[in-house]
């Protein structure tokens, strides 16, 4: 009999998770020859959730339960769930139910009878986004496909049930500044991507804003591409090149007719060019040193204020 442990990040989730944990646990009974855990995880929440989770768990010895002593972020929490998991199977899951609890007897099939490592989701709509977010993921994604050696799906959401083995090398990579979207991938196994529709939280309000997103989107980028660092020299070489050619045109203008050289206007603009180029260029430079200055500390990942699992 497999067992199939369910990681599940939340921050104040206090409304969304006693639906969640009903539909899932329903969902989980469907499924013949298994039993289950759920590995809930509190990251810092301000609300009631982790006396959601007490309770659950008092009620059911299946539901293990780990809260953080501050908020780390949903990356730090999903780390954590998959580090104390301890099933064959381990799927992860958010708990507002925009991951249908539906699809895991599909996944555990798939994984059965077809061997693959992983059943990852992936939204073919993003009804219910703002035009602008919507479009500025499309394009990360587009990016990223061109920038970066690990494939990283469009619309892939961390909803996935992977085996044991691919958990284990997720968990090995102790990386202090984590994207899991391209640790997943970076990973490789055999993967089988399932489709599906948009869908609304049941309950309280996403936690992610347009400027969380946009510094999430920079992380991924920094971590899993070089791209950026190879740009800002290209750029430092065409722009010697340019003003290399542009002092052998004034020379040869002055010397064979006599034209002085003026323009104040023109060598403000350039010179303010030049400096935002290289504010820029050594923005990137700090972003990637900034990533290796984190790494060096060797800080934990997360740190466990209160959990009902036993080491």
């Amino acid at each position: 009999m497999k067992k199939i442990s369910v990681v599940v990040p939340c921050y104040n989730e206090q409304e969304a998770l006693p639906i969640f944990y009903t539909e899932t646990t329903k969902e989980l009974n469907k499924i013949e020859n298994v039993t289950w855990e759920f590995v809930l995880v509190d990251d810092g929440s301000r609300d009631a959730t982790l006396e959601v989770m007490q309770k659950l768990a008092e009620k059911d010895e299946k539901v293990k339960y780990i809260s953080f002593s501050r908020n780390f972020g949903k990356e730090s929490a999903m780390f954590a769930g998959l580090e104390n998991s301890t099933g064959d199977y381990v799927v992860l899951m958010d708990a507002d139910m925009q991951d249908p609890p539906s699809l895991l007897g599909r996944m555990v099939h798939e994984i059965e009878t077809n061997d693959y490592d992983c059943v990852g989701t992936r939204r073919v709509t993003r009804k219910g986004e703002p035009p602008v977010r919507s479009f500025f993921a499309r394009a990360f994604y587009k990016l990223m496909s061109k920038i970066s050696k690990t494939e990283i799906v469009d619309g892939a959401r961390d909803f996935r049930m992977m085996t044991r083995q691919m958990v284990d090398a997720v968990v090995s990579m102790c990386e202090y500044n984590r994207f899991s979207k391209g640790i997943l991938s970076w990973v490789g196994f055999k993967t089988l991507w399932l489709e599906y529709e948009n869908i609304e939280r049941v309950a309280g309000n996403t936690k992610w804003n347009f400027w969380g997103l946009l510094l999430y989107s920079i992380d991924g980028i920094v971590a899993f591409s070089t791209a950026p660092l190879v740009l800002s020299s290209f750029l430092g070489i065409i722009i010697c090149i340019v003003a290399f050619c542009m002092m052998a045109y004034f020379v040869i203008k002055t010397l064979l007719f006599g034209d002085p050289v003026s323009g104040f206007p023109t060598l403000i603009s350039v010179i303010l060019m030049l400096g935002g180029l290289q504010l820029l260029c050594i923005g990137i430079l700090g972003q990637y040193l900034s990533k290796t200055y984190l790494e060096t500390k060797n800080r934990p990942i997360y740190i466990t204020r209160k959990t009902n699992i036993e080491k």
